[in-house]
């Protein structure tokens, strides 16, 4: 009986998880949806709102060496918990900013913070769950930028013409404040226990592991997709169908919903096969091949006429990333320990935040030439084979940790 409880238990880290990553995502996007406001406000240039978002980005990306390591040294309850507490207090503070200085002092505290998520969240999968279970418990977790890229839309330009643009800063932080009191009342054994305080394997070690280089690099090709779409998705449906501005949320939302299910295919799916008895390595590698097939055919929104038509390619695209982004995360709990897992992220996070700033930058010179999206939609399409082809090189399989290793528990997978 106690054992079943324990079970059912996970499953509210899971839940706690998803809340984080939504709030993160929630508090992220919220100075974007009110900048029309903030700008009538404040005075602010077109240059003032891009080296706002620029120090964000640039924090995040640099934060991730960092708040991986951080993780794996002060642990999963505490750090998570001290990461959520900072970026809930540093949105919170965007309400008391009286200019441009102080909103990018904001930022650049929200972003560092921020990036604590996703090693975060991988390390709770790796920390509470069994490596059959893992790819479920991510998938689910997974989904969260995705119901918070819908929901944030929704509910925060509300909240500012209800309450005004400070409540907003202000309640979504509260929230990320009564998410920490919770996170230290749940109480969940781990499924491991790797000693009473198991030292964090050296960078050093990680850095020449090949295993790191193999997420590192299918992150960079992953990743500059995902940052390419948030970032140039409303403008693609503008340049190819003329759509208005107010027009746009419909087919961009669907396009996310397809995201969010892929997110929860791709856990299920790798799952069910090790279930029915596949070795991890045929199962992972199997998932991620089906899902980079799955991309391929997004370059057809060129050739289509109806925005919904391309909201479907387009959500076949990022149903498809998400669900390779799921595998990539199971992977990293596949072949290294938990204590590990937060480290290794965040440097693969961190690869692949900064390359994505190349295919950002290639989009308007793609457009200023004439070439449109076309380049770009043959890079995102190619992206994931090409991973998949760099994963299988360095790692020709997959042996998963054993998860009662108490040494470093990288000679366990070649």
């Amino acid at each position: 009986m106690t054992g079943t409880r324990s079970g059912a238990s996970r499953w509210v880290i899971v839940a706690m998880v998803f809340f984080a990553i939504m709030l993160n995502y929630v508090d992220r996007q919220i100075l974007a949806l009110l900048k029309p406001t903030l700008e009538a406000e404040f005075k602010w240039s077109d240059d003032d709102y891009a080296n706002m978002v620029s120090a964000f980005q640039l924090s995040a990306a640099f934060a991730l060496l960092g708040t991986g390591w951080f993780i794996d040294r002060v642990g999963l309850r505490i750090g998570f918990a001290l990461g959520v507490a900072v970026w809930s207090i540093a949105g919170m503070a965007h309400a008391f900013a009286s200019g441009v200085v102080g909103f990018i002092i904001a930022r650049v505290v929200l972003g560092a913070a921020e990036s604590i998520g996703t090693p975060a969240a991988v390390k709770s999968a790796a920390t509470y769950f069994s490596q059959k279970d893992r790819s479920i418990a991510l998938g689910v977790a997974n989904t969260a930028p995705n119901v918070g890229a819908i929901v944030t839309p929704l509910a925060i330009p509300l909240l500012a013409v209800t309450l005004g643009w400070k409540a907003a800063f202000l309640i979504a932080g509260g929230l990320g404040l009564v998410w920490v009191a919770v996170w230290f009342a749940v109480r969940v054994q781990p499924v491991a226990v790797e000693g009473e305080q198991p030292a964090p394997i050296a960078w050093t070690t990680l850095l020449r592991d090949r295993k790191t280089l193999a997420l590192a690099i299918a992150k960079v090709l992953s990743d500059q997709v995902w940052f390419f779409m948030l970032i140039w998705l409303p403008d693609l449906f503008h340049r190819l169908f003329g759509l208005p501005q107010g027009t746009l949320g419909l087919p961009v939302a669907l396009v996310y919903v397809f995201a969010a299910l892929g997110a929860l295919t791709g856990g299920w799916l790798s799952s069910r096969l090790m279930a029915k008895g596949w070795s991890v390595d045929r199962a992972r590698k199997s998932t991620l091949l089906f899902y980079a097939v799955l991309i391929l055919p997004v370059s057809g929104v060129l050739f289509v006429s109806s925005p919904w038509s391309a909201a479907l390619l387009l959500g076949l695209g990022l149903f498809a990333h998400q669900g390779f982004s799921t595998n990539l995360f199971g992977l990293a709990t596949d072949v290294f320990p938990a204590r590990a897992v937060g480290s290794v992220i965040g440097m693969a996070a961190f690869c692949g935040n900064l390359w994505s700033i190349g295919l950002i930058k290639l989009t308007p010179f793609s457009l200023a030439m004439g070439w449109g999206y076309g380049p770009l939609l043959a890079i995102c399409s190619g992206s994931y084979l090409l991973a998949l082809l760099f994963i299988h090189l360095l790692i020709p399989k997959i042996v998963a940790v054993d998860e009662s290793e108490r040494g470093d528990g990288l000679a366990m997978a070649h």
